[in-house]
């Protein structure tokens, strides 16, 4: 089947030229249309009291999306709880760790990440056993994460604040499009809330996450295009892997074999050496100066080996 108009479930690219999508526009051809399936609406304050949590009484927070980072700082002013400025902040990826930039200042040690998946910040996690973490998320199941963290013992609290809306898709005539790319269960949950008979004459999808995947498996579909692989880590890559008639590999999952056997010395041996858990520089000058200073420390210390040989040549030459 040829490939052409492709309705991708997220908001559009602030610069197409930018995005990972460019090359399937320009080289491929391909007509995009970006839509985001779903809201994403906040917990009210008043329902968040009747969960008893109180953010400063906590000493941690772990964050998985953009979303969990606002929520948590609004909900935080608005209960008017006092989170202190030594709270550690453990990011799944590096891009949520800088946002927290818009919230709070840097302090160095104060905010980690992981490298893309929620096993990877496990294993930072483990080297600060003794906190007690805070979990904002959606209200939805986080059956995946919670588990991971239930296996590697950590003390932490799961913090609904925020909940996923389907939107009504119903302008979009399905038939018109040659593909159709989902990033989350709540997007599977949108599509077939709004086109209850789509498995009759479904459309190829392209699907994200092992979540997705699952949750298309629950709903009796199946993906055309299976992300992120080895080859194709992102959706836009899978897409044209697709095109090109190159083989569909096995999804990678948010808990690889190999990340599952990191974390699982990490969790059962305090003595297993681990990537030392990376702290976020976002001051660019300050940065650049610490490089010179380096670069201008080695320039001496090559200077004085120099200097110590030339000393040394005349002292034989003397002899």
């Amino acid at each position: 089947m040829k490939i052409h108009k492709i309705l991708i479930s997220q908001p559009q690219p602030a610069d197409i030229e930018t995005s990972p999508y460019r090359k399937l526009v320009e080289v491929h051809n391909l007509d995009l249309t970006f839509y985001k399936f779903f809201d994403v609406v906040g917990i009210t304050a008043t329902e968040f009291r009747k969960s008893r949590i109180h953010p400063s009484e906590y000493t941690a927070v772990i964050f998985n999306s953009k979303h969990a980072v606002d929520h948590f700082f609004r909900l935080a002013k608005e209960l008017r709880e006092n989170i202190s400025e030594e709270m550690k902040y453990f990011c799944t990826t590096e891009a949520i760790a800088f946002y927290l930039q818009n919230y709070i200042q840097y302090r160095k040690r104060k905010i980690f990440f992981g490298n893309q998946f929620f096993a990877d910040l496990i294993e930072v996690m483990s080297k600060h056993r003794d906190e007690k973490f805070l979990f904002p998320c959606s209200d939805e199941k986080q059956t995946e994460y919670t588990k991971m963290l239930d296996k590697a013992k950590f003390k932490y609290k799961k913090a609904p604040m925020y909940r996923s809306v389907p939107k009504d898709l119903t302008q979009f005539n399905l038939s018109e499009f040659d593909m159709i790319a989902v990033f989350s269960p709540i997007g599977v949950r949108a599509l077939i809330q709004n086109f209850p008979h789509f498995k009759e004459n479904p459309v190829p999808i392209a699907a994200f996450g092992s979540t997705t995947h699952s949750a298309l498996h629950a709903a009796g579909l199946k993906p055309t295009i299976a992300a992120p692989t080895k080859t194709s880590p992102s959706m836009a890559m899978a897409i044209e892997n697709y095109i090109l008639g190159r083989g569909q590999e096995t999804t990678i999952s948010t808990k690889s074999s190999s990340t599952r056997s990191r974390t699982a010395k990490t969790t059962t041996s305090s003595s297993t050496t681990s990537k030392r858990p990376k702290s976020v520089i976002t001051n660019k000058a300050k940065y650049k100066q610490l490089m010179e200073a380096k670069k201008a420390k080695a320039a001496e210390r090559k200077a004085e080996r120099l200097r110590k040989k030339e000393l040394e040549a005349l002292a034989n030459a003397a002899q």
